[in-house]
Formats: C-alpha cells, sequence, structure tokens
C-alpha cells in the first residue's frame, strides 16, 4: 500500500538569527544599506536601458519607416489577388515561400462614450435590457458591523492579522 504524500509546506531552516539587539539594530542598519545599493544599481541598470534605447532608436525607426511601405504594398497586391490566394473564401490564410498572410475577423466590440447620458437615453427608451444593474457585497458595511453577520456562510471577517516589517531610516530627497 502506498503511503500518502504529504502536502504541508515546510519552512526552511534559518541559517542566521541575531543574538541580541546590537545584533538586530546592525542587521536593520545593514537592510537599509543593502536596499539603497539594490536601488542605485537599479538606477544604473535604468540609464543603461534608457542610453541604449536612444542610441538604437533612430536606426529602428528607420528600419520600420522602410517596412510599413514594403507591408502596405504586399497587402494591396494580396487584396486584389485574395480570392485566388484564400481559394474562393475557403482559407484565410495564404502561405509563400518567405511567410504567410492572413485574414482575421476582429470579434464585434461595443465603444461608450458620453456613459451617463447614453444610460438616460437608454431609459428613456424603455431599453433597460441593455442597462447593467450590479449588485455586490457591500465590505465597507460589513467591517463596520461584523456581529450583524456573525454565521452567514460564505463570509469571513478576518482581523488581528500582523505583518511585521522592518523600515530602516532613511533621509528624503
Amino acid at each position: 500500500m502506498a503511503t500518502p504524500k504529504n502536502n504541508r509546506l515546510k519552512l526552511q531552516a534559518e541559517a542566521y538569527v541575531p543574538q541580541t539587539l546590537d545584533d538586530v539594530a546592525a542587521d536593520i542598519r545593514k537592510i537599509g544599506d543593502l536596499n539603497r545599493e539594490l536601488i542605485r544599481h537599479q538606477a544604473e541598470l535604468n540609464d543603461k536601458i534608457a542610453a541604449l534605447t536612444e542610441a538604437y532608436q533612430p536606426v529602428m525607426n528607420a528600419l520600420q519607416e522602410q517596412i510599413k511601405p514594403l507591408q502596405a504594398g504586399v497587402q494591396v497586391w494580396c487584396e486584389a489577388n485574395r480570392d485566388d490566394l484564400t481559394r474562393g473564401g475557403k482559407v484565410k490564410t495564404a502561405g509563400f515561400v518567405t511567410g504567410e498572410v492572413q485574414w482575421r475577423q476582429r470579434p464585434p466590440s461595443v465603444s461608450v462614450r458620453g456613459v451617463d447620458t447614453v444610460l438616460s437615453v437608454l431609459a428613456e427608451l424603455g431599453l433597460v435590457r441593455f442597462i447593467r444593474t450590479r449588485q455586490e457585497v457591500n465590505k465597507e458595511a460589513i467591517l463596520a458591523e461584523p456581529d450583524a453577520v456573525k454565521g452567514v456562510p460564505g463570509i469571513t471577517v478576518v482581523t488581528g492579522v500582523e505583518d511585521f516589517v522592518i523600515a530602516p531610516f532613511e533621509i528624503e530627497s
């Protein structure tokens, strides 16, 4: 008989634990020092990325400008020959030796500008089936009156959760 698999997560044993109040204070200082060094390295990396992007941007822009007319030309030719390429509309992809072209139908979408005006017009026209009324649990009200929902299945009010935060002192620049 196979033994049941234990799925509990086990915490890794801590290799280092400070032993005194002075050790903790020194470790918090070291955490601050390491955080600042990490921030400096991130800033240096971002500076290098910005410099590389700036250096390559003109070349990439020039290449994109060369690509645009080629794409437009290929599209015009393919549209003119679409019936042959799609075998009378039976397929949406046409293959070439060097690649393929595809015709893809985007799914329908709805764009609404002036939501308040649209809602009032829909209501006036009796098209309320196009107006969504959203019902959701009011968590703020539950937090204000946690005793009122005691015993309601599916609602748990969590209190007393404590986080441990280490915040080395730093001067804002």
